[in-house]
């Protein structure tokens, strides 16, 4: 029998995709699921995006093509960055990869040492942990809070910082939360970054998903911030592309050149059609983003209404992603088994907190990237659930 490194010990999953699979064997068995588990918009793939990839294969884009992405893109990138973060971005600054993990997966690796310290939030996207255990640092959790919106809190980040300290991770808007840091938040955490010498990961996957006039900033725009942080963006979220496997990097030149060697050592390149509808969504018509945005929008609203309205359930309304994250400490202390609960006898598919970090607990996640019927019919089944506990 085959045995496994000790390495593959410190490995975590993502729940979401667990939970989907037991949903999906539900229904074969003939009960019916509302889906609020997986974080994927429900909408298609924009048609001109399509499009764009059918020409793509037509034209050839079937081979190989560099490690670090195709140039065309990359340049198309750098003016994306430029317009919406306010820096100035060059094509060297820019690594496009298949999905948005493998920049977390290979900057932690190039700038983190064994037994070092990341700092990352929790709850948070959990490959954030799994990746900073697996290459033999110490993933160092940040709580946030519901009392704060989910922001990061300056006192606990000052709390945790060590010496040892070398990378924070910081995702806005949040996943799980729908949380997002503001400007002063982005000040506070960047004077820190100055003063301990600290690299940023900034996840910024949802910046396009923010509601109510918010407006997104990136952390890399601040004083003496670009050259020390990663932006991680891609197109999955923003363009429901999530099954193209399209993202990307933005970083220091010299960073960018070891990401690309270590993609040439693990999956040589992304997909060169993929590549190429990247670029049509980028630089194409955007109304079908507003459109999923004013959508989402909607049943923010409506979700975080009907959940405040279900006894022992207290919503925070989020600024961004399409995600809720509810109290639930007012129903059973184990968010786990609720969710169990939940799935078993309303026949609605959620997220534990803890599937997101220790400090989820007492809290669901709820993704509203569903219809607007589905979410109220959820709505209902939930309440009717918990009327019987």
């Amino acid at each position: 029998m085959i045995q496994f490194a000790e390495r593959t010990k410190r490995l975590g999953t993502e729940t979401a995709f667990l939970v989907l699979a037991k949903a999906k064997a539900l229904e074969a068995q003939g009960k019916k699921i509302i889906h609020l588990e997986i974080g994927e918009p429900d909408f298609d793939t924009p048609v001109n995006i399509r499009q764009a990839a059918k020409k793509a294969l037509d034209d050839g884009y079937t081979h190989y093509g560099p490690a670090s992405g195709l140039p065309p893109l990359r340049q198309t990138i750098a003016e994306h960055i430029a317009a919406t973060r306010g820096i100035k971005v060059a094509p060297d600054n820019v690594v496009v990869t298949p999905g948005g993990k493998p920049i977390m997966f290979f900057t932690i690796m190039a700038c983190v040492n064994e037994g070092e310290e990341v700092i990352y939030p929790n709850p948070g996207f959990p490959i954030y942990e799994s990746i900073i255990d697996f290459v033999g640092a110490k993933s160092v959790p940040l709580a946030l809070k519901e009392k704060t919106g989910f922001r990061i809190d300056i006192d606990d980040l000052k709390r945790a910082i060590t010496p040892k300290t070398r990378m924070l991770i910081i995702n806005t808007p949040q996943n799980p939360t729908g949380g997002i840091l503001t400007h002063e938040d982005l000040t506070q955490i960047a004077e820190l970054a100055i003063k301990h010498d600290l690299v940023i990961l900034s996840d910024e996957i949802y910046s396009q998903i923010v509601y109510d006039g918010f407006k997104h900033e990136s952390i890399a725009a601040l004083p003496g911030m670009q050259e020390r942080t990663i932006i991680l963006d891609g197109f999955s979220k923003t363009f429901a592309m999530t099954g193209w496997r399209l993202g990307y990097g933005v970083m220091p030149p010299h960073l960018a050149e070891m990401v690309t060697k270590l993609q040439i050592n693990s999956t040589s390149c992304t997909a060169s059609f993929s590549q190429i509808a990247g670029m049509e969504a980028l630089k194409g018509p955007q109304d079908d983003v507003r459109k999923m945005v004013e959508e989402f929008r909607r049943r923010r609203d409506a979700i975080v209404e009907g959940l405040n309205q279900i006894p022992g359930f207290r919503c925070h309304k989020p600024l961004g992603a399409f995600y809720v994250f509810p109290n639930v400490e007012g129903t059973v202390k184990d968010a786990r088994w609720l969710a169990d609960y939940l799935m078993n006898e309303a026949g609605v598919a959620c997220l534990s907190g803890t599937a997101f970090g220790r400090f989820g607990e007492g809290f669901l996640r709820f993704s509203y990237a569903n219809s607007l019927e589905n979410i109220k019919l959820a709505l209902e089944l939930i309440r009717a659930a918990i009327g019987k506990l």
